[in-house]
């Protein structure tokens, strides 16, 4: 079974730029899945991650991975 993150961000952010090169990286060596979602579309989110972005959120544990992270900190967070 596949474990699913969300990759929280927005536009004209350069470290959600880098979290995503991290993520495309850590998707050929391992069997997940995540999805954007941009901060902006939902007032709460905005408020909750304005300062943190980018965050990768597990959804199965809702634990979450703030800024920095490397490679190697996301393969430690997904195997957990």
């Amino acid at each position: 079974m596949q474990k699913e993150y969300i990759l929280y961000g927005t536009s004209a952010c350069h470290l959600c730029e880098e979290a995503e090169v991290i993520m495309r990286i850590v998707l050929q060596t391992h069997d997940i899945i995540y999805r954007k979602k941009d901060i902006v579309e939902d007032d709460h989110l905005l408020h909750q991650y304005a300062l943190t972005i980018p965050v990768l959120k597990s959804v199965a544990t809702q634990k979450e991975l703030n800024w920095p992270f490397t490679e190697e900190t996301v393969k430690a967070f997904i195997r957990q």
